[in-house]
C-alpha cells in the first residue's frame, strides 16, 4: 500500500521501544473499582478530559455527579461535555467515515459553533494560537483542506479493510490524530474530533477494549507535551515533516503504562 498521507516509516523505531504489545498493557488495567457501567463511565472521562484540554473549566467529579448522581449544575457548565459524550456515544454505534465524522462534529460542535458551521469544512485561512499568544501551527490552506482530508479518509479506509497487529493499529491511531489536527479542517473543534477519531479507531479495530484506554486523559496529565510534540513536525503545514512525531506517537501507549503502573502502589 502506497499511502497517500499516512507514512509506515516510523513503525519499526515504534515497535523496538515499546517492546510488549498495546494489547497486553490494557488486559492488565483493573477495571473491577468502577461503581457505574464501565462504558458510560469511560465515555465520561474521554468527554471531560478532551473539554479540559480546550480550557474548558469543568472537573470529572462534578460530571460524574452531573451524568451518574443526578446532581444539578448549570447548564452551560456542562453543556460542551455532555455534547462530546453524545459525540462518544455516536462512534459507539457507527462505522468511522468521513460522512461520520462530519456528523460527529456536528454533534460536539452544537455549543461550540454556529448550525452552519458544525459538520462543515471551513472555507478560511486558519491558525492555531497558544497560551502565550503565539502562533503554534498554521492549517491547512482552505484551498486543499478536502485534498487533504480525502487523502487521509482513504488511507483510514485501507487500514480499516487490512488486518493490523496491535502494535500497528496504536501507531495509526495516534498518527490518523496528529494528521487530522494539522489539516484543522474545521473553524472549532478540531483538537475534540482529532482525540475522538484517534478512540475510534480503536473501536473499529480492537472493539470495546479501546474504552478503557483514556487517551484523552493522558494527553491532559501531559498538556504541555501533547503541543510540544505536535509543534515538532513543523509550524507550517506544507513544510511538515512527519518523521519527527514518533514522540506523539508514543504517548497514548505511554499513558497506558500509566493505568496500570497505579494499581501496582
Amino acid at each position: 500500500m502506497d499511502f497517500k498521507i499516512l507514512t509506515y516509516k516510523l513503525l519499526d523505531d515504534y515497535i523496538k521501544i515499546l517492546k510488549e504489545s498495546p494489547m497486553e498493557k490494557i488486559d492488565r488495567i483493573d477495571k473491577s473499582n468502577i461503581p457505574v457501567d464501565y462504558f458510560q463511565f469511560y465515555k465520561s472521562v474521554s468527554s471531560v478530559y478532551s473539554s479540559k484540554i480546550e480550557g474548558e473549566e469543568i472537573d470529572f467529579d462534578s460530571y460524574f455527579k452531573h451524568k451518574f448522581l443526578n446532581v444539578k449544575f448549570k447548564p452551560d457548565y456542562t453543556r460542551k461535555a455532555d455534547d462530546l459524550f453524545s459525540a462518544y456515544d455516536f462512534i459507539d454505534q457507527n462505522k468511522l467515515t468521513f460522512e461520520n465524522v462530519m456528523k460527529a462534529h456536528s454533534i460536539l460542535s452544537r455549543h461550540l459553533l454556529p448550525k452552519s458551521q458544525q459538520g462543515s469544512i471551513r472555507s478560511n485561512p486558519m491558525c492555531v494560537i497558544n497560551s502565550d499568544d503565539r502562533i503554534e501551527y498554521v492549517a491547512a490552506s482552505p484551498g486543499i483542506v478536502k485534498s487533504e482530508l480525502d487523502k487521509l479518509f482513504a488511507d483510514i479506509d485501507w487500514l480499516l479493510k487490512s488486518d493490523l497487529n496491535p502494535f500497528e493499529v496504536f501507531y495509526f491511531a495516534s498518527l490518523i490524530h496528529l494528521v487530522f489536527v494539522k489539516i484543522h479542517p474545521f473553524q472549532d473543534g478540531n483538537g475534540r474530533t482529532a482525540r475522538l477519531i484517534e478512540k475510534w479507531f480503536l473501536l473499529e479495530k480492537i472493539g470495546q477494549k479501546a474504552s478503557f484506554v483514556q487517551l484523552e486523559k493522558n494527553y491532559y496529565k501531559r498538556i504541555q507535551d501533547y503541543y510540544a510534540n505536535i509543534r515538532k513536525i513543523g509550524l507550517e503545514y506544507e513544510e511538515l515533516d512527519y518523521s519527527k512525531c514518533l514522540d506523539f506517537l508514543l504517548m497514548t501507549v505511554t499513558g497506558i503504562d500509566d493505568q496500570v503502573s497505579i494499581l501496582q502502589y
